[in-house]
C-alpha cells in the first residue's frame, strides 16, 4: 500500500461483509409480495413499499456526504448498518401495514447512508483500480440480493414450524449478519484522509455544475432505471408474449440477477485487464442488443438471451460511473458520493415513465423508455475519461 493508505488488505474483508449487508435492501421486492398476500393489500398499496426505499435516496444521500465530513466514513457506515438492523427487527414486533412501511423506510434510509459512505471508504483501503474493487463489492452485494427470495421461500415451506416466522425468517437471519458486520468493521483500523473543511448543501450541489460530474450522475440514474425496469418488466414481457403465468415468468427476475452477479464477478477481473472506457462500451453494446431483443422478439430463447445480456451489461455501469466521478475530483469524494447515490432516485423516475408507456403500447413501451437510458449511456461512453 502506498501513502494514500497504510491499511492492510485484510481490511477489505469486513468491508466486503458490509457490501453484503448493502444487498439487504433488495429483499423489499420479495417481501412486498408476501406482505401483499398476508395482509390482502391492493397492488397500489403494495407498490408503496419498494417506492419508499428509493425515495429516501433523494432525501438522505447529500446530507450523508456532509455527515461523513464531520464523523468520518467508517462511523457513517457503522451507523448505516445499525439503522438497517433496526429495520429488520421491526417486522418481527408487529405485522401491521404501518409497521412494515416504517421498517422499509428505515431500510431505505440505512441503505442510502451505506451506499453513500461505503463506496468512498473503499478508496481509503485500495489504490490503483478503484472501479475493479467496487465492482467486486457489487458482486458481494448481489449475493445477498440473490439469496433473499430463496431464504424467504425456504422459510415459508421448510423453516422450523414452532418459530412461527414463515417467510419472515429472512429478517432475523439478515439482522444477525448485519450485527456481525458492525462488529467486524468496528474492530478494523482504517485510516481516512483529513477533510479540509465541511461542505454545505450549496457546495455539494454546486459540483453538479461540473459537466463531467453531471454526466456521471445521469449515468447512474440511467443504470438504476434500467435495473429496476428490467426487474419489473421482464416477467410481464414473458406473460404478454408467451402466455406464461406469473410463477413461470418469475424466472426472468432470477435470470437477470444470475447474470448481473456473474457480470460483477467477471467485471472485477476484466477491469484489471482492459481500460474502463473499452469495457464500458462493450457493456453498453450488450444493453442495446438486449433492448432490441426485448422490444421485438417473441421467441422464448431470444427473450432469455435479452434478459441475460442486460443483466451482464448493466452489472458494471454503476461502479465505473462512480469511480470515474470520484477520480475526477478526489478532494470532494464525500460530497460526490452523496450526489452519485442520489442518482439512485432514477429507480423511481424510470418505472413511472415505463408505467405510462406500457398503458399506451404494452411491454414494448416500457422497453423503449429503458432504451432512452441505453442511448444516454452510449453518449456517456464517448465522454468518459481513459
Amino acid at each position: 500500500m502506498n501513502s494514500q493508505t497504510s491499511n492492510s488488505k485484510w481490511a477489505l474483508l469486513p468491508v466486503m461483509l458490509c457490501f453484503f449487508t448493502m444487498g439487504f435492501v433488495d429483499l423489499v421486492g420479495i417481501a412486498s409480495n408476501y406482505v401483499q398476500q398476508d395482509l390482502g393489500l391492493t397492488h397500489a398499496q403494495a407498490n408503496i413499499m419498494p417506492s419508499l426505499v428509493f425515495f429516501w435516496f433523494l432525501i438522505f444521500s447529500v446530507p450523508t456526504g456532509m455527515l461523513m465530513n464531520k464523523i468520518g466514513r467508517k462511523k457513517t457506515v457503522l451507523l448505516s448498518i445499525l439503522v438497517t438492523v433496526l429495520s429488520l427487527l421491526l417486522p418481527l414486533c408487529s405485522e401491521s401495514y404501518a409497521m412494515i412501511l416504517v421498517a422499509f423506510s428505515l431500510l431505505g434510509i440505512g441503505n442510502a447512508l451505506m451506499q453513500t459512505s461505503l463506496n468512498p471508504l473503499v478508496s481509503n483501503i485500495v489504490t490503483g483500480n478503484l472501479s475493479s474493487t467496487l465492482t467486486f463489492g457489487q458482486f458481494v452485494k448481489a449475493i445477498a440480493s440473490f439469496l433473499a427470495p430463496y431464504i424467504a421461500m425456504w422459510g415459508a415451506t421448510e423453516a422450523i414450524p414452532h418459530l412461527g416466522l414463515g417467510w419472515k425468517v429472512l429478517f432475523p437471519i439478515y439482522a444477525v449478519i448485519g450485527i456481525l458486520a458492525i462488529l467486524a468493521l468496528a474492530s478494523t483500523t482504517i485510516h481516512e484522509e483529513p477533510v479540509a473543511k465541511g461542505s454545505g448543501f450549496a457546495d455539494c450541489f454546486r459540483l453538479l455544475g461540473k459537466p463531467f460530474i453531471l454526466l456521471c450522475f445521469l449515468g447512474i440514474m440511467c443504470h438504476v432505471g434500467i435495473d429496476v425496469g428490467t426487474n419489473t418488466t421482464a416477467p410481464k414481457i414473458l406473460m404478454e408474449r408467451l402466455g406464461m403465468d406469473l410463477a413461470a415468468a418469475g424466472f426472468a427476475t432470477s435470470l437477470y440477477f444470475i447474470f448481473r452477479t456473474i457480470g460483477c464477478l467477471s467485471g472485477s477481473a476484466i477491469l484489471r485487464l482492459i481500460p474502463e472506457k473499452v469495457f464500458f462500451a462493450i457493456s453498453v453494446c450488450m444493453i442495446i442488443a438486449s433492448m432490441v431483443l426485448l422490444a421485438t422478439t417473441h421467441s422464448q430463447l431470444a427473450l432469455y438471451i435479452g434478459i441475460a445480456l442486460v443483466g451482464f451489461g448493466n452489472s458494471n455501469i454503476f461502479s465505473i460511473c462512480f469511480a470515474q466521478a470520484l477520480n475526477y475530483d478526489p478532494e470532494h469524494k464525500n460530497e460526490i458520493s452523496g450526489l452519485m447515490i442520489m442518482g439512485l432516485f432514477g429507480g423511481t423516475i424510470f418505472p413511472l415513465g415505463m408505467g405510462f408507456a406500457s398503458d399506451l403500447m404494452g411491454s414494448v413501451g416500457a422497453v423503449l423508455v429503458m432504451a432512452i437510458g441505453a442511448v444516454y449511456l452510449t453518449f456517456f461512453a464517448l465522454k468518459m475519461k481513459k
